[in-house]
């Protein structure tokens, strides 16, 4: 009987681990219209172009958070399965299985990849006569051939901003 509420506190756990992973996609904090806090309300360098191409790209973004999400809870579910499993086997089992519980928890999150790649676009534009590209995150149904903003918020920097809108995802 206690297995049973052992293995329904192990599946509880995991959408919980899932949300804490899945927050913030790697890399959506790169996209050309996300700003930081610090960006907002100044005056930045802006120029119309033409995007002439839009391809598709992959960008390689860090994944760090999601890794450290994954061993942290990998950590605390390992060491509480393993503690109540260790705990069924014998009366002084239980802390040494959520130790061991903990330790495999968090190995096995480490395996979760440092970096992930993104889906991304780059852009051939024209800018003052001259050809020019951009690689940045983002979906191709966010840009369309024509004009578009460029924001500059440090120099060297091109945040072709999307003049196109993706359709509504359906619900399946």
């Amino acid at each position: 009987m206690p297995l049973k509420r052992t293995a329904l506190i192990g599946i509880s756990a995991l959408p919980l681990l899932a949300l804490l992973a899945g927050c913030t996609p790697p890399g959506a904090d790169l996209q050309a219209n996300v700003y930081q806090a610090d960006q907002v309300n100044q005056q930045q360098a802006a120029e119309v172009v033409t995007i002439l191409s839009i391809s598709p790209a992959k960008v390689e973004v860090d994944n760090t958070r999601a890794q450290q999400t994954a061993q942290a809870g990998g950590a605390v579910l390992g060491a509480v399965l393993g503690g109540v499993l260790g705990n069924n086997m014998g009366s002084h089992n239980g802390l040494a299985g959520g130790i061991v519980g903990g330790v495999a928890g968090a190995a096995a999150g480490s395996l979760v990849p440092g970096t992930a790649l993104v889906n991304g676009v780059t852009l051939g534009y024209n800018q003052d006569g001259n050809l020019m590209t951009s690689t940045q995150v983002g979906e191709l149904c966010q840009f369309a051939p024509g004009k578009s903003l460029v924001i500059a918020t440090q120099p060297g920097e091109t945040r072709i901003q999307p003049n196109a809108v993706c359709p509504p995802a359906k619900n399946t």
